[in-house]
Formats: structure tokens, C-alpha cells, sequence
């Protein structure tokens, strides 16, 4: 015979008295809040109908603080002057900071537009055949002025005839190519034009300053026919031998040679503001601009050949750039 289980069973017995601190916490809380419920209370039976009305238009708008609202709606006495004084520095600074933001981020933009034109016209030298063959002497790069494209000499292949501001045929041609993209932007342009060291002795009183000159503006009347705006081109600069891009090799044909730079907007107002204008302006250099109604006109001398007047050849053994 199967001997049956035997089943205990304990009853545990709770003592009364400690229940944790968890109702303290709770207890608190809703002490807390009836004493800032009472305060509201007291404060809106003391409160004159006026601030009343600014209590009631603060809650109903506490941005704009419309008809009826304050920034201050309730005024405790003594303290509105300090409250007025400290909430206009606030707003001052910012208003300084908001414009700091937002030149920071123009600048940014600026900066990645510099950069998308540096990549398409990259792009067009390797799509374009009259580019892609003067590639070598294209030099790109983006400096504190803005995007600066260099057209620099090669041996047996210059852009102008020696000692003359004449554009050869070539070197037309790749301004013509360039003018497209670079009028297509809203910057305004710089157009600096450079010679070797080389002394010009071809014609009394005219110097390698005004030879650079004289083709840095060949060179403007060029993209002025292929399509730049005629104010688009803010500065036209001849540095004759001043800035030599060998240093090494004065006379080297990489010396001779034209910049234009995509001037960005903080070397425009430099330009302005060394020139006494105000930002919105239109500066003075621009006086040299031809108009966009002189385009044609330019196109028509530019395939004549009729850009300046002949200068002479130079002297036997003489080579001038």
C-alpha cells in the first residue's frame, strides 16, 4: 500500500508597520504642488486688472506677446528697469551673433560654389578639343580671392606675339572657351596681366608696365566678345614683371602670362572700400567695363585684329615678351 504525500503549508505573517519611503517622495510632490497652486492663486487675487491682462496675453501668446502681453507680465517691483536693460543686451547680442551666422554661411556657399565652378570647368577643359590641346598651359587654382585661371607661355607657343599686346589666333580661342562658363556666373572678374623680366626697349617711354597692361585689356575685350557682361569685369591690372610665377628662371615663358580670377565677395568689398565706396556701390574700376551694347563691337575688332595700335618691332638681337 502507497504511502500518502504529506502536504505542510506555511502561512506567512506580515507585520504591520514600516511601507518603504516611496509615499514620502509622493507626499512631497503634491506639497509642492499645492503650495505653487496656492501661490497662483494669492498672486492673481493681489494682481490690479492690468497685469490681469498681461498674464492673460502672455499665456495666450508668449512670443509675440500680443494685445494685452508682456514680457514681464508680472511686475514685482523695482526690477522692470533691470529686466528692460537686460533683456535689450540680449537681443543685441543676438542680433550681432544671427549676422555673424549668416556671413559665415554665405562664405560657405561662396566657397562650394568656388568649388563646383573649379570642377566644371575642369570638366570642360577635358570635354572641349580647343582647351583640351593648351590644357598644359591652363593653370587652375582656388586662392583667397576666389577661383584664379592662369594662361601661361609655353616654349614656341606664347599667347601673344613678342613684344605686342596682338592675341594669337589660339590664344583667342581659349579665351572665347573660357568666356562661356565665366559669364555664366554672378561674380565679377579680374583680369591681371604679367610679363617676364626681360626689359621691352622696342619703343621709347613704353615699358614691360604698360605691354602688361595692354594685353591684360586685349584679354578683357576677348571675353567681352565671347560672352562675358562688360560690368562683370571689375579690375583690369598690368604688374609688367612684379610678380613672377618663376622666380628661379626670370625669363622663363611661364612668367608671360594672363590671370583672371572669379573674384569672391570679400575681395569685392576690399576693392570698394579702398576706393571710398560704400559695399552696394558701383565701383570705379568698372569706369573701363565696355557695356554689354559694345559686345558685338568688340567681337567685330577682335576678328579684324584691330586691338591696339601697332607697336614696332623691336631692335636686331632684341626679344621682348
Amino acid at each position: 500500500m502507497e504511502e500518502q504525500p504529506i502536504i505542510v503549508k506555511r502561512v506567512k505573517k506580515v507585520v504591520a508597520g514600516h511601507h518603504g519611503g516611496s509615499w514620502k517622495v509622493a507626499f512631497a510632490d503634491f506639497a509642492t504642488a499645492m503650495m505653487a497652486f496656492f501661490l497662483v492663486l494669492w498672486l492673481t487675487t493681489n494682481a490690479s486688472p492690468e497685469q490681469k491682462a498681461a498674464i492673460e496675453g502672455y499665456f495666450n501668446d508668449p512670443i509675440g506677446f500680443t494685445e494685452g502681453g508682456s514680457a514681464n507680465p508680472v511686475d514685482l517691483g523695482g526690477s522692470a528697469s533691470v529686466v528692460t536693460a537686460t533683456s535689450a543686451d540680449v537681443a543685441s547680442n543676438e542680433i550681432q551673433l544671427e549676422d555673424q551666422r549668416v556671413e559665415e554661411l554665405a562664405q560657405t556657399l561662396e566657397q562650394r560654389q568656388m568649388e563646383e565652378l573649379f570642377q566644371d570647368l575642369q570638366e570642360q577643359i577635358e570635354q572641349s578639343d580647343t582647351l583640351q590641346e593648351f590644357k598644359d598651359q591652363l593653370l587652375i587654382d582656388i586662392t583667397d580671392e576666389g577661383l584664379r585661371i592662369q594662361i601661361v607661355d609655353r616654349s614656341q607657343r606664347p599667347m601673344f606675339d613678342s613684344g605686342r599686346a596682338q592675341l594669337k589666333y589660339y590664344s583667342q580661342d581659349i579665351l572665347f572657351e573660357l568666356a562661356k562658363p565665366l559669364g555664366a556666373v554672378p561674380n565679377k572678374l579680374s583680369i591681371t596681366g604679367h610679363t617676364d623680366a626681360t626689359p621691352f626697349s622696342g619703343r621709347p617711354g613704353y615699358t614691360n608696365w604698360e605691354l602688361s597692361a595692354d594685353r591684360a585689356n586685349t584679354a578683357r575685350r576677348a571675353l567681352v566678345a565671347g560672352g562675358v557682361r562688360g560690368r562683370q569685369i571689375a579690375r583690369v591690372v598690368g604688374l609688367g614683371d612684379s610678380v613672377l610665377f618663376d622666380r628661379e628662371d626670370p625669363a622663363a615663358p611661364v612668367n608671360r602670362r594672363i590671370s583672371i580670377i572669379v573674384l569672391n565677395k570679400k575681395t569685392i568689398d576690399d576693392i570698394q572700400s579702398r576706393a571710398g565706396l560704400q559695399k552696394d556701390d558701383t565701383p570705379v574700376i568698372d569706369m573701363t567695363a565696355p557695356t554689354d551694347a559694345e559686345s558685338e563691337e568688340a567681337r567685330q575688332k577682335l576678328e579684324s585684329g584691330a586691338w591696339l595700335e601697332e607697336k614696332p618691332e623691336p631692335g636686331p638681337g632684341e626679344v621682348n615678351w
